[in-house]
């Protein structure tokens, strides 16, 4: 039976800090929308207090959560175990798009190391902390992080990154504008 708490314990943000990759879920209020689901990894995860957390969003295919949050602000994150003591940490929370050229922005981005095709950081109030056993995870090993993204967005260079969200970023694959598409 999982166990639930209103804010990180230090085991949860040592738990956390542990892991190299964690997965965002969000949905819009529409029955017919879409529920998503985004693995992200590099290390753009950071604790900011027991209740608060962000991470440095990168340029993908698509910007759902984005969209979600906007309309909504439901999102919830987790993190498994694949090495070590089983263990599955969700935290629940309304997120918050935090765009480059904010105030929030300026305040956030120092937190996270300088990552190419970065494109927004989401900002997240945790009102609920879960834990659950994870005896179902499989044992994975982890051998480093890919550096495809990097490289692609180093190559699209700064213009080529605004084109391609523009493109791919500025809608949900349900129609719903994105904060990002106020920038482009």
């Amino acid at each position: 039976m999982g166990k639930q708490f209103d804010a990180m314990l230090p085991q949860h943000e040592a738990f956390i800090r542990q892991q190299h990759i964690f997965f965002v879920g969000s949905a819009p209020l529409s029955e017919e929308g879409h529920v998503n689901i985004s693995p992200k990894g590099h290390d753009s995860f950071a604790i900011l207090s027991p209740n608060r957390v962000a991470y440095l969003d990168l340029t993908g295919s698509g910007n759902e959560t984005s969209a979600h949050l906007d309309e909504n602000g439901r999102v919830t994150i987790m993190f498994c175990a694949f090495e070590g003591a089983p263990n599955i940490l969700r935290l629940y929370g309304i997120g918050t798009v935090v765009l480059p050229g904010s105030a929030e922005w300026d305040a956030l981005y120092p937190l996270f190391a300088p990552i190419p095709g970065a494109r927004q950081i989401i900002d997240i109030e945790v009102h609920k902390v879960q834990t659950s056993c994870g005896y179902s995870i499989p044992f994975m090993s982890y051998e480093g992080e890919r550096d495809t993204l990097q490289r692609w967005a180093a190559l699209k260079g700064e213009e080529g990154l605004k084109e391609y969200r523009k493109e791919k970023n500025s809608k949900s694959i349900d129609g719903m504008p994105t904060p990002l598409s106020q920038l482009l």
